[in-house]
């Protein structure tokens, strides 16, 4: 396989790409003296005061609207300001006050006394607290009236609620395109029309300027992440819709809306576990996500005999942490120029910001008592990946991953998550003096896992716990667990616990290079429109061997159901890729199936079966670089039996990578099951 050419750069190289040559030019011609530097156009991450915001509690809790076959909620999606980094620091030429954020707001709860807050907007947002066998019902409304916080790339297959190139096969240029800067084609596999860059090298509009019929108006469409939910209510990516009353081509509501709105239901009939919410809008999800539109999602049960030994109210803490980087304003930064932009005008393949935030705050503080906390992590960041251990190497223990509690316990000092994954933690701060100050470190690179190294002094830290003397509640102590955690994986069984596969699938993942790097990636070679390939039966159980030929780790993530690991295993990635490519071509490939070789001649090693930390039901799980990772899905409740909804109706359901900037740019398919 030809060596893949990865350019990671920084914001302010970034922004600057397109100035690049006008600057080589001048400094030809300049004495060195007269070539003055840049003016910043970000934040400096280390000139931000880390420890002065404080956590104080876990986020608020949404409150129903009214009840009773089911919990029913009004949730609405507004721009408004919200104090994200610390106040009054000594930077000149920055202003630290409110950022400009994306935010669902609805009737919340203080989630430790209970006590109403009122209507209650936040990014990331107010927790669900929803109950096994009690259905959910969100009415989800748009109330974006203006443009996107950030450059929507035209160029991508995205929702284009205004069809810039529409409609086929004649691809007409929307009049709001400037002349010049873009042009349409007619795809006749798709049989849909591509916004592209000039032919021959041609720039394509920049951003701010951009497109303004990308800008606005803004598609959203909610999905529940790791939820067991009808397709109807997953979010499929076309199911999108606009303040405007401008619907996706899947677009559906359970009841009657407004038409800026739809309403989801979630059956809440799945194993208790971390849950999240976020956008899904096709093409787009990179940037609504990152504009702050995400919360959790905790389903519990009342049948639990876990979950009542472990610590609750304010001892059980969610933490969502994100990277971002903040202009001079205060507000978010995203790259505005594209790693090719002849090709993709903003498209960069992977946002990493260069300050760390904690549920919306930047590398907060909190204050924790002598005793055992739960901390359910979620890594909601577009990218980057984290490695987390304390800075005083105490350990902690995994009690559960995305789907649901571990099937046993396990002691760690170090733990990795990907986008999209969740890790639920116990932490014991009982042995620690007061007055200890300890810090949640990461040492993941970027990206992972043959990037830069984190910084120390910057996205090494993710946040301070300082132990304070105990008043109020008391904290308990650490609990005795059982040995068995989880009764839906069998105790005593070998892991996989799932009944043998009636099918293998081998797909593989693949990307397509530019002059500056890729220019998209795919899953099994396919882009999005291609033609369905995945059609599994209900109630089977199938084995997915993901081949992974490319140099990034890919957390691959799966609606509708819960998986477990079955094994990793290195392979020749040389003679496979070049293999795999004599007999399909290059991709991309709109072909209905897709030829591939026996794997077992590529193959190295023994397969690495899953760790400890790794026995529990996963929605999103990493695939490392020159590895093939298989995981067991059966596409059936947990439990196993068959869902209280028909998963056959509906737009059906889709995988793809969570990197999100790899999600928006073809590294997702949709699939159905018959």
């Amino acid at each position: 396989m030809k060596k893949e050419k990865r350019v990671v750069l920084l914001p302010k190289d970034a922004v600057m790409i397109a100035f690049v040559f006008v600057m080589l030019a001048i400094l030809l011609v300049l004495p060195v003296s007269a070539a003055a530097p840049a003016a910043p156009v970000t934040i400096d991450p280390k000139t931000i005061p880390k420890y002065v915001n404080q956590i104080t509690r876990p986020p608020p809790v949404w409150v129903p609207t009214s009840t009773g076959s089911a919990d029913y909620y009004q949730i609405n999606v507004t721009q408004f300001k919200q104090q994200i980094l610390p106040n009054n620091p000594a930077v000149p030429g920055a202003n630290f006050n409110n950022t400009t954020v994306w935010g669902y707001g609805g009737q919340a709860k203080d989630a430790v006394t209970g006590l109403s807050l009122g209507f209650v907007r936040n990014a990331p947002a107010g927790t669900f607290e929803a109950t096994r066998g009690m259905p959910v019902r969100v009415q989800w409304k748009n109330d974006l009236t203006g443009s996107h916080l950030f450059a929507v790339d035209p160029t991508l297959h995205w929702a284009d609620p205004n069809s810039i190139c529409g409609p086929p096969p004649t691809c007409t240029l929307s009049p709001s395109v400037p002349p010049g800067t873009g042009m349409c084609m007619y795809d006749a596999a798709l049989n849909m029309c591509m916004f592209m860059c000039p032919m021959g090298g041609g720039t394509c509009s920049p951003y701010p300027t951009g497109y303004n019929a990308a800008q606005s108006p803004v598609p959203i469409v909610t999905h529940l992440h790791g939820g067991e939910v009808p397709s109807a209510s997953d979010g499929f990516p076309d199911a999108w819709w606009t303040s405007t009353g401008i619907h996706g081509a899947d677009y559906n509501t359970l009841n009657a809306a407004d038409t800026n709105a739809a309403t989801f239901e979630y059956p809440n009939t799945q194993e208790p576990a971390t849950l999240w919410y976020h956008d899904h809008a096709l093409g787009i999800t990179r940037i609504n996500v990152m504009s702050g539109l995400a919360g959790f999602y905790l389903l519990r049960d009342p049948a639990d005999t876990v979950g009542p030994l472990l610590p609750s109210g304010e001892f059980e803490v969610p933490l969502v942490i994100q990277d971002r980087t903040f202009k001079l304003n205060g507000d978010f930064w995203f790259p505005e120029v594209g790693l090719n932009p002849t090709i993709h005008p903003y498209w960069m393949p992977e946002f990493f910001g260069d300050t760390i935030m904690v549920n919306g705050l930047v590398w907060p503080n909190m204050n924790v008592k002598q005793g055992t906390y739960r901390f359910r992590l979620l890594d909601g960041s577009n990218a980057r990946f984290y490695t987390l251990g304390f800075s005083n190497k105490m350990p902690f223990t995994q009690i559960g991953t995305d789907g649901g509690y571990l099937k046993s316990n396990v002691t760690l000092t170090e733990l990795s998550i990907a986008p999209g994954e969740r890790a639920d933690i116990l932490v014991d701060f009982s042995k620690l003096p007061v007055g200890t100050k300890v810090i949640l470190t990461n040492t993941a690179k970027a990206p992972t896992p043959r990037g830069a190294p984190a910084d120390p002094a910057t996205t090494g830290q993710i946040m301070q716990f300082t132990v304070v003397a105990t008043t109020g509640t008391p904290p308990v102590a650490f609990p005795a667990l059982p040995a068995a955690l989880n009764p839906t994986t069998l105790p005593g069984a070998t892991f996989p616990t799932l009944p043998a596969p009636t099918k293998t699938r081998i797909l593989t993942l693949q990307e397509v290079m530019g002059p500056l790097g890729p220019t998209e990636i795919l899953l099994d070679g396919q882009k999005w429109a291609a033609p369905l390939s995945e059609l599994p039966a209900q109630g089977t159980t199938e084995d997915w061997v993901i081949v992974n030929p490319t140099a990034d780790t890919h957390p691959i993530h799966l609606h509708l159901i819960q998986f477990q690991l079955v094994s990793r295993q290195p392979f020749q990635v040389k003679k496979y890729q070049t293999d795999w490519t004599a007999l399909n071509g290059m991709a991309p490939l709109m072909a209905p199936t897709v030829n591939v070789p026996s794997l077992t001649p590529y193959l190295q090693g023994k397969p690495v079966l899953p760790l400890p930390k790794e026995q529990g039901w996963k929605d999103t799980i990493q695939m490392y670089p020159g590895e093939v990772t298989t995981i067991r899905v059966r596409f059936a409740p947990q439990a196993g039996g068959t869902f209280t909804f028909d998963p056959k109706t509906g737009p059906g359901y889709v995988w793809h990578c969570q990197i999100l900037d790899h999600e928006d740019n073809e590294m997702m398919r949709p699939y159905k099951v018959v």
